[in-house]
């Protein structure tokens, strides 16, 4: 059965962990040099109506190190919206390629992708979701706040382990609140009135088995926390609404004053940041920033979940 990967809770909690892990065997053998060519002879597809450096980048770079290849198809490359039915485009892809990437505006557009191909169909970002993202953000937590021993000999390494989503509540937050309740992370999110993540996502994170909290108050939202996350205001699409946003979303900026709460947070960011406005300079480039570390598990988690799609 062909398995696709359109937000995080597609994976139950032992395919979260068992992806996990294989990330991290691909991260351990890159860094002592050792080949992994698991992927040898597989080709890979990628749609993207959108922009992207760090998914386009880790997906072909990544498809490369696994011994395979990748095939990058933009916005002027690709017939989605411009006549073509996306079943079509779906039912030919899979005579080509062994798994595809969509990076598009619409979710229903790469669930119809998904709901036509023959091949996994793997969700690169959409206005709704960011699942990739949320990988090297669980492969990140995993690795610096893993609380050991102190969490009363569970085998999870998230048990014990609490974030705080503070900023916007975009497709990034909503796949980090559903990975957190697959995870088992304790999360409190943060957006002021009118921007919170969907009543729909809650009850998927209630179902998963942690619901997140949710309040308007950023100051509340971190004191204590293992981690801190944010990600800009502004996204693709919404630049008309600047002005508005800016004053919405005053006292939501992630500086050494709201840091003051979690005296021993570690910091994320999805990038690319706004220095100056959701995060400050000081924070992003700081000791506590894991930034780059995550930026760096957006090609290992995706190796990860590559090979585990394909070679299941």
């Amino acid at each position: 059965m062909t398995r696709h990967f359109l937000d995080i809770d597609d994976l139950r909690a032992d395919e979260l962990e068992e992806l996990l892990d294989l990330a991290s065997a691909y991260k351990e053998k890159r860094k002592e040099g050792v080949p992994h060519p698991d992927l040898e002879r597989r080709t890979l597809g990628m749609l993207f109506q959108k922009p992207s450096t760090r998914t386009r980048v880790s997906f072909e770079t990544g498809m490369t190190q696994l011994g395979g290849h990748a095939i990058f198809l933009g916005a002027d490359d690709i017939q989605l919206g411009r006549g073509e039915p996306l079943k079509d485009t779906a039912r030919t892809l899979s005579r080509y390629v062994d798994a595809v990437v969509a990076r598009v505006f619409s979710h229903e557009n790469v669930e119809e992708l998904a709901r036509y191909a023959t091949v996994p169909v793997v969700n690169g970002l959409t206005d709704d979701a960011h699942p990739c993202q949320t990988l090297a953000d669980l492969l990140t937590i995993r690795e610096h706040v893993d609380k050991g021993g102190s969490n009363g000999g569970s085998s999870n390494p998230f048990d014990g382990v609490s974030a705080a989503w503070v900023g916007d509540g975009n497709n990034v937050a909503q796949s980090f609140a559903l990975g957190c309740g697959l995870a088992g992370i304790d999360l409190t999110i943060a957006t002021p009135p009118g921007y919170g993540i969907d009543e729909d996502v809650l009850e998927r994170a209630d179902e998963l088995g942690v619901a997140p909290t949710v309040t308007d108050d950023p100051a509340a939202a971190v004191e204590g926390v293992d981690v801190v996350y944010t990600d800009v205001w502004i996204s693709m699409g919404q630049e008309d609404e600047r002005d508005l946003r800016m004053d919405d979303f005053a006292g939501f900026r992630i500086d050494e004053e709201l840091l003051a709460n979690a005296p021993d947070a570690a910091v994320m960011h999805c990038l690319p940041a706004h220095r100056g406005e959701e995060i400050s300079e000081e924070v992003l480039e700081g000791e506590r920033s894991l930034v780059f570390d995550q930026a760096e598990n957006r090609l290992h988690a995706q190796k990860g979940l590559l090979a585990w799609l394909l070679e299941r």
